[in-house]
């Protein structure tokens, strides 16, 4: 049984709809400020070995400017906090280049405590704010390649093409093979 720590319902569920065998662990874990997922996910990963043992997993899914050299990434919910989704779309227009990546680093520790990253990305573009208010930045997250943004799409629709859904089953294969 893999542990998947998660505070969100609704990450843990649709992780759960690809990788059945997962059980959500609710602990508050601290959570270090850094650009680097990976670190971050290491630390909260080698944090929750201090509260059980067994296979842990963590994730991190984030929004990467091309305008702002990678920003906001891990940090993105402080940049909603202040500036909301259109304060972002708004830099992306102004600063003229709206490209994006939308990526998922998941952290996998085994029962041993070796530790893996399984990542997803799709690329897009940041357009004004559409769709209903699910997970935040959902609605100015267009994918390449689609009409829609991920908030106009129904869950099943962007379940399908998700960063976090390639990450989970890159997972997935690693731990069936």
């Amino acid at each position: 049984m893999i542990h998947f720590i998660t505070g969100n319902k609704d990450k843990f569920e649709e992780i759960k709809a690809i990788l059945p065998e997962i059980e959500r662990m609710k602990i508050d874990l601290p959570e270090i400020q850094e650009i680097d997922a990976h670190e971050i996910i290491r630390q909260k990963l080698e944090s929750a070995q201090k509260h059980a043992k067994g296979e842990f997993m963590v994730e991190d899914t984030s929004l990467y400017l091309e305008c702002l050299n990678g920003l906001p990434g891990p940090l993105i919910k402080w940049f909603l906090k202040t500036i909301g989704v259109g304060g972002l779309a708004g830099l992306a227009e102004k600063l003229e280049n709206t490209k994006a990546e939308a990526k998922t680093v998941i952290g996998y520790m085994s029962g041993s405590g070796e530790i893996r990253f399984f990542e997803g990305i799709v690329k897009g573009q940041i357009i004004s704010p559409r769709g209903e208010k699910r997970f935040e930045w959902d609605r100015i997250f267009r994918p390449d390649g689609h009409d829609k943004t991920f908030a106009e799409m129904g869950m099943e629709e962007k379940n399908k093409i998700s960063m976090r859904r390639i990450a989970v089953n890159r997972l997935k294969k690693f731990l069936k093979a």
